[in-house]
């Protein structure tokens, strides 16, 4: 065990992760240059195209320090804030972290967020200061960022370039030097975390581990904690990007993938302990706190048949992603769905996408909300994720709604666009520092139904791409808050349906119906588009109608003929009205999204 090293690379998204984890690979040799490629780790198709990191991935790699072996156990973690629950897994099976800063861009909003998190999990962290082969690269500055805003002595921060390969060997001599080895008793019980799983259609559910008393060995029958249910080990690996290396056992401090033969998805959960079937321990290693959801959307597959697929493709989802959280619910508008539960804007997005690449299903999905405490006149609460299900105006009391502490790093030339945003967002200054003469950290009391729809992308686009944003839930707080409703030939589409603020919600009907009018496709009669609060049609707008040149045939002659034919055809379109059903297409679940 005194030559395991168990360790994690945190930093904000863009700092370099993924290369630095590729460098180090290459530098242990578990890989020859032909098989070197880039982002090793992101083993996702979504990963490699947008260049960044979802899922938190393992690699056990051999090192030689002075003639001496070593194990290196490495988990690459997302930088992206909906990601941070991916990061919080891996920082609960590892004994220290790599704290990767960009020598350009310096200290970032989820920098300080995951630093926090490793602190919490008591792990030991090196300051690595990565892309100093950048003409911009200022050492220095990032170095006094971390001590200044982060509060970590940086005087022995590591100097890399993950892109050259300068400092890759001194940062692997660090590493055994300085992370901790793991601690446990090799000869007690067996006692393992599960921190990942994955389902493998060959092998079933797999479960990535972590042993910290005892081993695992091959043939043993384990039992889960949490169900009490015992499965026999039918094989164990040690984890690698592009080969697994079989063992027939995991010993005490290691990671590995234990392969019990489950095909039932909801039976292994992240977080559960793994023991020994005759021999239990007493203790559990701990659990993890499930994710809190803070966006919720509807999914809905565009053939109804394919309800039941879409039930086991997030089965199958949620035991790679256990932040997924979802149940059953119906439309009107849409028929047989679900509301799914996602941590922001980038992970529903993800979700969506693997939903409709992995398991080839068309989905229609719905604008995102947040969860709302409504009181009601007889002093009961309701918890409504979906606006569709609120209670009508004259039950409401009062409306309560989520708040986030929301921190943003930005350069000092673009403060007043970013606090201009912040304010037009509802936001409220909680604090205000200057890490240097060049950027400012912005701490801000934010709703949360303000920034799950466009706001990262507004702050990325007012601030040239330069500031950074994190938040984290705080509390729930009284506001006045109206349902707006839209109707589509005299329908309302519960689908469309959102909460806004009363003082608002004028301007955000007209905008909404007029994003609708340009995105219904023309019928062959005329279609109302309404939103309306309650009773109250506040916005309207039309949607012409298709003409058919019905007197196209008529050569000349007597006015009152192609007078008879118009009439019959104005006839025919008012009972067509009536009866006509209007298509919607998925923009126009999405237009929602488009109310400023």
């Amino acid at each position: 065990m005194k030559n395991i090293r168990n360790f994690s690379i945190i930093a904000h998204i863009d700092h370099g992760k993924s290369t630095l984890a590729d460098r180090i690979i290459q530098e242990c040799g578990s890989v020859t240059e032909r098989e070197l490629g880039t982002q090793m780790m992101d083993t996702m198709d979504i990963e490699q195209e947008r260049g960044i990191t979802i899922k938190a991935q393992s690699v056990r790699l051999n090192y030689v320090k002075d003639g001496e072996p070593y194990i290196l156990n490495l988990i690459d973690t997302p930088g992206h804030v909906d990601f941070s629950y991916e990061v919080s897994k891996s920082l609960a099976s590892s004994d220290g972290a790599l704290l990767i800063v960009d020598a350009a861009q310096g200290v970032e909003a989820q920098t300080i967020a995951n630093v926090y998190m490793a602190l919490d999990n008591n792990l030991e962290i090196l300051p690595v200061i990565n892309k100093i082969d950048l003409p911009s690269a200022e050492p220095e500055r990032a170095a006094e960022e971390i001590e200044t805003s982060i509060g970590i002595d940086a005087t022995d921060a590591l100097l890399v370039s993950a892109k050259t390969g300068v400092g890759i060997h001194e940062l692997l001599d660090a590493i055994v030097d300085r992370i901790p080895a793991p601690e446990g008793d090799p000869l007690a019980t067996t006692k393992a975390i599960i921190y990942d799983s994955w389902f493998d259609s060959y092998l079933g559910a797999l479960a990535l581990v972590r042993v910290f008393d005892g081993e695992i060995t091959k043939g043993q029958n384990v039992k889960l904690m949490s169900n009490n249910e015992s499965h026999k080990v039918l094989d164990l690996m040690y984890p690698h990007p592009l080969k697994r290396q079989n063992t027939k056992s995991i010993q005490s401090g290691e990671i590995g993938i234990v392969v019990l033969g489950i095909k039932e998805v909801g039976i292994v959960n992240v977080g559960d302990t793994l023991t020994d079937t005759a021999n239990p321990t007493s203790e559990p290693v701990g659990i993890y706190e499930p994710a809190k959801p803070f966006v919720f959307a509807g999914l809905y597959p565009i053939d109804t048949d394919k309800f039941e697929e879409l039930r086991d493709a997030l089965d199958k989802l949620r035991l790679n992603d256990s932040s997924l959280s979802y149940e059953p619910e119906t439309s009107v508008a849409l028929g047989f769905g679900f509301r799914v539960g996602f941590l922001g804007m980038l992970h529903m997005e993800v979700i969506k996408e693997r939903l409709e690449r992995e398991f080839d299903i068309d989905m229609i999905a719905t604008a995102p909300s947040v969860i709302y405490n409504v009181y009601l006149n007889d002093g009961s609460l309701l918890s409504v994720p979906n606006p569709s299900e609120f209670p009508e105006v004259n039950h409401i009391d009062h409306i309560d709604e989520p708040y986030v502490k929301a921190t943003v790093i930005t350069p000092t030339e673009f403060l007043g666009n970013v606090m201009g945003l912040l304010t037009e967002k509802r936001g409220t200054q909680e604090k205000m520092d200057y890490l240097n003469e060049e950027r400012v950290l912005l701490e801000y009391s934010l709703p949360m139904n303000e920034i799950v729809v466009d706001f990262y992308d507004k702050l990325k686009s007012i601030s040239k791409g330069y500031a950074s944003f994190d938040y984290e839930p705080s509390e729930f707080r009284e506001g006045d808050l109206v349902k707006l409703d839209v109707k589509v030939a005299g329908e309302v589409v519960d689908a469309l349906s959102v909460i806004v603020p009363r003082t608002s919600s004028e301007y955000r009907g007209r905008i909404l119906v007029k994003n609708m009018k340009d995105l219904i496709p023309r019928q062959l009669f005329e279609v109302a588009v309404q939103a309306s609060i309650g009773s109250k049609v506040i916005a309207r707008e039309t949607v012409k109608s298709t003409g058919k040149n019905v007197t196209a045939k008529c050569y000349g002659g007597d006015i009152t003929r192609k007078r008879k034919l118009l009439e019959k055809q104005k006839a025919g379109k008012k009972r067509m009205k009536a009866i006509g059903r209007v298509q919607l297409p998925q923009e126009a679940f999405m237009s929602v999204l488009k109310m400023d």
